[in-house]
């Protein structure tokens, strides 16, 4: 019976059991799926307010409240007003917590390739497109490009 009762103010799920574990590459419209918003601005914090800037690295719209249930602007307070989106300041009212597990994404003017899948040994990149290290740096830093469509031009397919 004591057992019963701690277990009510402490609820811990049993630990749960895997056989297997597999770690993927995300794809570009997945990582798009889980973000909640642009981020549009280098700024974090407006100093003089210490609220995050709209659409800045720390925006409230984007990555949720900074106080539990409370619009950035104060109009909707307290969780009488859970799950309302705010027409002033375009916050959700909700738990702070949920700044944690949100995410935003940047839109960037070409793609760029992770640190990791290049310098690792052997590099991922390089073992895929069967290429060295530096002619795959060189690639990435525009001083060079792949030809994928020849067309009628003297050039092969695969050439830098």
């Amino acid at each position: 019976m004591n057992q019963e009762v701690m277990n009510l103010f402490n609820p811990q799920a049993p630990a749960q059991v895997f056989d297997s574990i597999r770690i993927s590459l995300a794809s570009p419209e997945k990582i798009l799926s889980w973000s909640f918003g642009e981020i549009k601005k280098p700024e974090t914090i407006n100093y003089r307010t210490f609220k995050p800037e709209r659409d800045g690295l720390f925006c409230a719209r984007i990555f949720g409240p900074i106080k539990d249930y409370e619009c950035l602007c104060g109009k909707y307070k307290r969780m009488k007003y859970k799950g309302v989106i705010c027409e002033k300041c375009g916050v959700e009212v909700t738990l702070s917590r949920v700044r944690r597990e949100r995410m935003g994404h940047i839109e960037l003017a070409a793609p760029v390739a992770h640190i990791w899948f290049l310098k690792s040994l052997p590099s991922r990149i390089g073992t895929l497109l069967d290429m060295t290290l530096k002619d795959i740096e060189r690639v990435l830093y525009f001083e060079n490009y792949i030809v994928t469509e020849p067309g009628l031009t003297a050039l092969k397919e695969n050439q830098l």
